[in-house]
């Protein structure tokens, strides 16, 4: 009996890669995204094994409608990909209210959304997997990022607490945190209106030596972290990012080794 994976965000980049691979492989899919008739091609090619639906996760009962469907047409969901996200280019003084708050409704509260409403599902299943698209930037930050960092920083405290508090479900929780990829969330994502003052970050940060992955690339990892029976809290995907994390945990290591004194005498 083929498992049934919830994939939001499937309209292009990782969420279309990843969607396609898990049908070749026999899997029922349920494809969400805000224009549904991006989703066409799968449903010629895959038939009946997609289920496509129109769902803009800042919707919370929009989200909660969408995962009754999915389980009343297959029966189950198996294993949920929340990937629906963007990123929100500038430096912190530049956000303004609306542009923060909408980077957390979709890339937090969206999945949050999601993974709350399947979690009753999967429950009774005792069984379930939840695979959130976070970020390298959720664990060490880039310049100009900073809502966008925020954003993936909040969906790493939430989905580490969660993995702790359905092990025993048997529900597994996986971050997913890519480094670089020539993906659309580049070309469609929103930018601050510029303030001058922050043009020498920008363009050092521009200038800074960037090597991208390549989408398709990540399919056969996200079947492998999809059929691993223990699956880990954490999966890097490419080259770039262990380097990257582990050069920025070393240094904060360091720091608050030199600190450790203060520390320990400010305990009492």
């Amino acid at each position: 009996m083929s498992k049934t994976v919830l994939i939001t965000g499937a309209s292009k980049g990782f969420g279309k890669a990843w969607a396609e691979a898990f049908l070749a492989k026999g899997y029922k899919v349920a494809a969400t995204a805000r224009n549904v008739e991006t989703l066409q091609d799968l449903q010629e090619k895959y038939g009946d094994s997609v289920l496509a639906l129109t769902l803009d996760v800042d919707k919370r009962e929009e989200s909660l409608a969408v995962v009754q469907k999915v389980h009343q047409h297959f029966g189950s969901i198996d294993i949920l990909i929340n990937n629906a996200g963007y990123a929100l280019t500038g430096a912190i003084e530049e956000t303004n209210e609306q542009e923060a708050r909408a980077q957390f409704e979709t890339n937090f509260f969206g999945t949050l959304w999601l993974t709350q409403a399947v979690l009753p599902i999967m429950r009774e299943q005792k069984s379930g997997h939840i695979i959130q698209v976070s970020s390298i930037l959720g664990l060490a930050t880039l310049p100009t990022m900073g809502l966008y960092n925020a954003s993936k920083f909040a969906l790493e405290g939430l989905s580490e607490t969660l993995a702790t508090e359905v092990k025993g479900f048997g529900i597994h929780v996986t971050l997913v945190e890519p480094n670089g990829y020539a993906s659309n969330i580049w070309h469609t994502g929103i930018n601050t209106k510029s303030n001058p003052v922050y043009d020498g970050v920008k363009k050092a940060f521009s200038e800074s030596e960037t090597s991208f992955g390549e989408v398709d690339a990540t399919a056969p990892a996200l079947i492998k972290l999809a059929e691993t029976e223990n699956p880990p809290l954490r999966l890097l995907l490419g080259k770039v990012a262990l380097p990257f994390v582990k050069h920025n945990y070393e240094q904060r290591l360091k720091v608050w080794e030199e600190w450790n004194d203060v520390s320990v005498e400010a305990h009492g």
